[in-house]
C-alpha cells in the first residue's frame, strides 16, 4: 500500500509519526523519502531535528540541516534549529554566518535567532555583543514569555560583565 503514496503523503505520515513519538517509523519513512527524492529539503529538515534531539547524532543533524538550507534557503523553520545546533557545538564562525543569513529570510523567528546569537556571544564572554543581540531579540519579541526570557538574559549578562570587571580589578589591585 505504501508504494501508492506520493512523496508529500510519505512526508506527512513521517511527521505524524514524529508527533506521536514513533521515532523508528518516522526515521524509516524519512530515509525512504531521501532515497527516492534526495532533493526533498523538508525531509532533510525533519531528519536533522530527529538526529539532533532524539538520536543525539550531531554530525548527521548538521548534515541534514545544512542540506536543507542549501536545497531550500527560503524555508524559515530550519534556521533556528540549525543555529541552535551550531551554538551548542560552539561552531562560532558558521553560527554567525547562518544567523546573519537567517535574519533576511521571511518567516524566520527573528527574536529566536537574535537570542541564539546572544547566547553564542555570551559563551565567548563578549558581553557587549551579547547584550546587543539580546536587545535586538527583545525588540522582536511578541510573546510575554519571550520578553521575560530576553530581559532575564540581558540582566544575566550585565551581572557577568560587572563580575568580570570586579574580578579584574581585584586581581590587579593585589
Amino acid at each position: 500500500m505504501d508504494i501508492y503514496l506520493t512523496i508529500e503523503e510519505k512526508y506527512l505520515k513521517a511527521v505524524d509519526h514524529l508527533n506521536y513519538g514513533k521515532i523508528t517509523k518516522a526515521l524509516k519513512l524519512l530515509n525512504a523519502i531521501i532515497a527516492d527524492e534526495p532533493f526533498y529539503a523538508r525531509a532533510h529538515y525533519q531528519l536533522g531535528k530527529l538526529y539532533y534531539f532524539e538520536i543525539n547524532d550531531y554530525q548527521a543533524a548538521g548534515y541534514h540541516f545544512k542540506t536543507c538550507v542549501e536545497l531550500e534557503p527560503s524555508f524559515p523553520d530550519v534556521y533556528y534549529y540549525y543555529l541552535h545546533l551550531l551554538v551548542f557545538l560552539r561552531m562560532e564562525k558558521l553560527a554567525y554566518h547562518i544567523g546573519q543569513k537567517a535574519l533576511v529570510v521571511p518567516g524566520v523567528n527573528i527574536a529566536a535567532i537574535y537570542n541564539q546569537l546572544g547566547l553564542m556571544a555570551e559563551r565567548k564572554k563578549e558581553w557587549n555583543n551579547a547584550i546587543e543581540a539580546y536587545r535586538k531579540a527583545f525588540l522582536e519579541t511578541t510573546y510575554k514569555s519571550e520578553k521575560d526570557n530576553t530581559e532575564e538574559s540581558i540582566e544575566r549578562v550585565k551581572a557577568k560583565k560587572h563580575q568580570a570587571k570586579k574580578y579584574n580589578y581585584e586581581l590587579l589591585s593585589n
